[in-house]
């Protein structure tokens, strides 16, 4: 039998907000009364703390093509972006407005999804990027000032496009763009935008680039180097992975820190904004679609938030909550929760406490332990392998201290069920399930 100690006489701050998402709630009354479709409530209860609002324009239910791209809120580039009738925020506001009720704060890309078809539209770079900076600027304002009939919501995270790596520098002749620019061209657009959105709201956190290849090609280190020459401010470096292993995440957490670090900027937040399992796409890329959505996939989510709480990451954001087929909180038709949905409702109920850190480590075993101002103990624990075959584990829990402990399963059989109440925790753990603990 294995055994994880915690010791409770030490703490080491606060655990980290790592159960943000993508996209918020769903709600289609809130753009038509026809299809009464809503995961809103849900949503609400897991207290999601930060809702990355990229591709809210693939979806109807946010709005579609309307909805917070720059070119869906200033569809005219010729129009004066100091005029309110320039700016159409009408279906926007609906989204961003649905989002702040559920209780989660907009973490806003300013920028363009994907053009995932035979040919770029929206993704070319801006013909002036000066009056670029001023349209975002204003959506800014409207949004934290409450210009143009606007709202002071608390928005402090604006990040500046989405995976410009992904551009023509990388696809060359693939009919896939993010940015049909060359990367010097995407770097001189940054530098622009940052400063002057810095220089206008110098107590907002600026950043991005929301980089999706990362340390595995030279583009991240060209940027972010090129970015301390040229002396851009960045409140946070943002990034993305998806992978099979929870193991290649920490990897490259680590080598984006260091980058950061030796470039002078230590004190740039580590936002990774786009994460989710993905296996090797040559056994089929639907195998890793239904892995996602069920029980391995939060068994893989919370194995990954666990280990990014001793990772220098500031704040983790899945792909995705919204109506997309790497959703594996919410079922695509029915909007009712899927089994990925109770390790993020579990995780909001640690994300305020205390971490005490485990003594000991046991191979594809992954936990997170916190405790509350009274001193009692709430943990969450993975057994996560990419390898179905793995024997079932049987662990001794200690937390070096008398207790009785609730036990809540997560597995094929049960979702977040009460399995006993208990003095001694000894429990067996099937590969891929999840137990959540909670001193009584």
């Amino acid at each position: 039998m294995d055994s994880i100690r915690f010791n409770c006489q030490k703490t080491y701050g606060v655990i980290k907000p790592l159960n943000g998402v993508n996209n918020g709630p769903i709600h289609t009354p809130k753009f038509s009364s026809v299809h009464q479709l809503s995961n809103f409530d849900a949503f609400k209860e897991a207290r999601i703390p930060f809702s990355r609002t990229h591709d809210a324009a693939l979806h109807m239910v946010y709005g579609g093509r309307h909805s917070v791209d720059v070119s869906a809120i200033f569809p005219d580039f010729q129009n004066d972006p100091d005029l309110p009738c320039s700016y159409d925020f009408s279906t926007t506001d609906a989204y961003i407005e649905l989002t702040v009720e559920a209780g989660s704060e907009p973490f806003y890309r300013l920028g363009e999804v994907f053009d995932l078809v035979s040919k770029p539209y929206r993704v070319f770079p801006p013909s002036d990027y000066q009056k670029y900076a001023q349209i975002c600027e204003h959506i800014i304002r409207h949004y934290t000032e409450g210009w143009a009939n606007g709202y002071h919501f608390k928005i402090r995270y604006w990040e500046i496009w989405n995976e410009a790596d992904l551009g023509t520098d990388f696809f060359r002749s693939n009919s896939i763009w993010s940015w049909a620019g060359t990367k010097e061209e995407f770097f001189d657009f940054f530098e622009v935008v940052a400063k002057h959105l810095k220089d206008c709201f110098p107590k907002l956190k600026i950043g991005g680039p929301a980089a999706a290849n990362n340390m595995g090609d030279p583009w991240t280190t060209d940027f972010i180097r090129e970015m301390n020459i040229r002396n851009v401010p960045l409140d946070f470096f943002s990034w993305h992975i998806y992978c099979a292993d929870p193991a290649l995440l920490a990897k490259e957490a680590i080598e984006i820190r260091s980058l950061l670090d030796r470039n002078g900027y230590e004190k740039t937040e580590s936002i990774l904004d786009e994460w989710n399992y993905m296996d090797d796409p040559t056994i089929g890329f639907t195998r890793s679609i239904e892995t996602i959505t069920g029980m391995k996939g939060a068994a893989f989510s919370l194995a990954c938030m666990c280990e990014g709480q001793r990772l220098p990451i500031d704040k983790m954001m899945y792909y995705c909550a919204g109506p997309y087929y790497y959703n594996g909180l919410f079922d695509f038709y029915t909007c009712r929760p899927l089994k990925g949905y109770y390790v993020f409702k579990r995780f909001s109920e640690l994300s305020s406490l205390k971490e005490v850190r485990a003594e000991d480590r046991i191979q594809d075993v992954y936990s997170l332990c916190g405790i509350d101002e009274k001193g009692k103990i709430t943990a969450a624990v993975s057994y996560f392998t990419n390898d179905d075959d793995k024997p079932v584990k049987t662990i001794h829990f200690d937390f070096m201290k008398k207790g009785c402990y609730e036990v809540y399963r997560l597995d094929e059989d049960h979702t977040d069920e009460l399995s006993g109440s208990t003095d001694e925790l000894i429990v067996t753990l099937e590969p891929n399930t999840c137990i959540f603990i909670k001193e009584v």
